[in-house]
């Protein structure tokens, strides 16, 4: 039988975290790994405003809400025009954080404006308005993340603001700015029982979040490395391949992934990720627990009754 070892767990138990996510399991069978994992592909998306935006972006659903049983909404993978963006607009049941991957932009939190360079996000707590501009003449792509405090329901209250006439804009931002830096990144010598050293940080952690959101990682694979076989009992991810080329394992499946792709894992799916490319593979990491401020994970797979 599998050795298994608890990395963490903050202040659930495992005994309660265990039927709740029994409970929250979807009835149907997953699909196939190939068939889960999403694939960026903006080519064919027609531009359109948002929330009553000036200029343009284009959006496509990247992991749907029906990829996990947590809160969910959606994760989109969009992309600003010149002047285009997301107009402001309040979410009073939702947290959402749009993760510029390239560019610069002007964040706007409750009416407050800076300029950012990316890779970065601006997380904004529910009951608390937002917007994105693009002020560039450069296409700009982003990630639109969106978690629910009630699984299924999404509210936005548009301001009709797309942000594009500020006069005054803080040198230093009024908010929370999440820097997807590397240079900020730790070396973690076989990283959840994985192969080599990877480069890790957890850039945003519970307490910014008032939903179920628990976390998002900024986590570097080398080549030839790999993040080791390990589960959640109360958390569910979702990996984003910032960079690079490599290969997901989800319980018996494996599947390349490249740069662009969105993979779901559910309640207690063994995953790992392995460089098998010849550059560095970078990987955004977003989780959601099934009760606030549980985190835990534990090495190699579940143990099956009768193995």
């Amino acid at each position: 039988m599998k050795t298994r070892r608890t990395i963490h767990v903050c202040w659930m138990l495992a005994g309660v975290l265990l039927p709740l996510a029994a409970n929250s399991q979807m009835t149907a069978p997953p699909q196939p790994l190939a068939q889960r994992i999403g694939h960026t592909d903006l080519s064919k998306v027609v531009p359109e405003h948002s929330h009553g935006s000036v200029g343009l972006r284009k959006c496509q659903p990247l992991v749907p809400a029906s990829a996990l049983d947590v809160n969910l909404n959606f994760v989109l993978r969009c992309q600003m025009q010149p002047g285009g963006g997301v107009a402001e607009h309040f979410h009073n049941t939702d947290e959402e954080m749009f993760t510029i991957l390239n560019g610069e932009v002007e964040f706007t939190i409750d009416s407050h404006t800076s300029r950012v360079k990316g890779p970065a996000g601006a997380p904004q707590r529910r009951g608390h308005s937002h917007a994105v501009y693009n002020p560039t003449n450069e296409l700009v792509d982003y990630l639109n993340i969106n978690v629910s405090t009630t699984k299924g329901h999404y509210d936005a209250y548009n301001l009709g603001d797309s942000r594009d006439k500020v006069a005054v804009k803080d040198e230093i931002p009024q908010f929370i700015v999440m820097r997807l830096d590397k240079t900020l990144l730790q070396p973690v010598a076989n990283y959840h029982g994985g192969q080599g050293t990877v480069r890790y940080r957890r850039a945003l952690d519970p307490d910014v979040f008032e939903t179920n959101w628990a976390y998002v990682d900024h986590l570097l694979i080398p080549p030839g490395a790999s993040e080791g076989l390990h589960y959640h009992t109360g958390v569910e991810e979702i990996y984003y391949v910032m960079s690079g080329d490599g290969q997901v394992q989800v319980n018996r499946e494996t599947e390349p992934i490249h740069q662009g792709d969105g993979v779901p894992i559910r309640f207690r799916e063994a995953h790992s990720f392995t460089n098998n490319g010849s550059s560095d593979l970078e990987l955004m990491v977003i989780g959601i627990s099934a009760v606030k401020d549980a985190l835990d994970t534990e090495l190699g797979a579940p143990h099956q009754p009768g193995s």
